[in-house]
């Protein structure tokens, strides 16, 4: 299944060309298949996003990128990469995926946020792709909704980028809309 190549970034688009990325891309029907679990993929994804393979960092993007489509997260929070005819773990340190940077167009309910993850996938925020934080020992950490249970965490420069946007508005309490919804930017207890 081709793949459209990522984007190096996303300031060159608009919206509107994210979303249209956003909808062409086509995923591997991987919550449709349900082969017998194999075992152990020796790998792991930190959380820094860097993907590993039996300790070593997997250093082709393209690799990853190809490795991204066929994650799955099970009912049980589990893991795994899924085909046809195999399933196997793999270690997921924090979140499967990493949101490297944000576009904004519009304000306050007309906003829109496009999130662009360390695989080159884009992601629209609003409904199916929530927008949460959580409290953490360390600050606050906001997650982004992805698919079918996976998230990217947002990195913290692009969370400041999101309070700046939040606080220039002066919603209460802190936060932003995208695509018709309204998203807390502090932390859940």
């Amino acid at each position: 299944m081709p793949m459209a190549p990522a984007p190096e970034d996303l300031a060159g688009l608009s919206l509107a060309d994210v979303a249209r990325l956003a909808a062409e891309k086509r995923l591997p029907p991987v919550e449709r298949w349900n082969p017998t679990h194999c075992g152990d993929s020796a790998m792991r994804i930190a959380r820094d996003g860097t993907w590993y393979h039996e300790g070593a960092p997997i250093g082709r993007p393209a690799m990853v990128r190809l490795f991204s489509t066929i994650l799955r997260r099970e009912p049980d929070g589990r893991h795994v990469l899924v085909t046809p005819v195999e399933k196997l773990d793999i270690a997921v340190d924090d979140a499967a995926f990493v949101a490297v940077e944000v576009k904004s167009e519009g304000a306050g309910a007309a906003r829109r946020l496009a999130f662009r993850l360390n695989t080159g996938d884009v992601v629209l925020a609003g409904p199916d792709h929530p927008l949460v934080v959580r409290a953490a020992e360390d600050g606050p950490l906001p997650y982004l909704g992805v698919r079918g249970g996976l998230e990217a965490r947002v990195a913290r420069p692009v969370y400041y980028e999101l309070a700046e946007l939040a606080l220039g508005e002066g919603a209460n309490p802190p936060g932003l809309w995208s695509d018709g919804a309204f998203f807390a930017l502090g932390a859940a207890a």
